[in-house]
């Protein structure tokens, strides 16, 4: 038996706000319920309304800049940052700036979208 998984061809998920999601590990690409890992790329002057997901966020950035609106405060990181955001957390994701943002997502339990709870804006 295998002692590892690889994975060539993530899951594309389909968006329609110009952010690009490719799930390597996950409940869409390979039904793993315990954590999800996604490459993800937002374009200059994404965002989108404000959640409480019931899972913890981890995001690293790989290039450009991201903000994070956290139970009001805004916070940004750049290039080579990192932060985890607990389940619970009413938090609002952006890409304000005017270039575009790549960074690594991980979630635990894995991204599901019934449990990310979006506000309608």
């Amino acid at each position: 038996m295998a002692k590892f998984q690889l994975q060539r061809t993530p899951f594309l998920v389909p968006t329609t706000d110009g952010k690009t999601i490719a799930e390597h590990f996950g409940l869409a690409s390979n039904g793993q319920a315990q954590l999800s890992l996604a490459h993800m790329k937002a374009p200059a002057g994404w965002s989108e309304p404000a959640q409480c997901p019931e899972f913890d966020e981890y995001t690293f950035i790989i290039s450009g800049k991201k903000q994070f609106e956290i139970e009001g405060e805004v916070v940004v990181l750049s290039a080579g940052e990192s932060i985890k955001i607990d389940k619970g957390t009413r938090v609002r994701y952006s890409n304000p700036f005017s270039e575009n943002c790549e960074y690594l997502s991980i979630c635990t339990p894995a991204f599901s979208p019934d449990q990310v709870h979006r506000e309608t804006e």
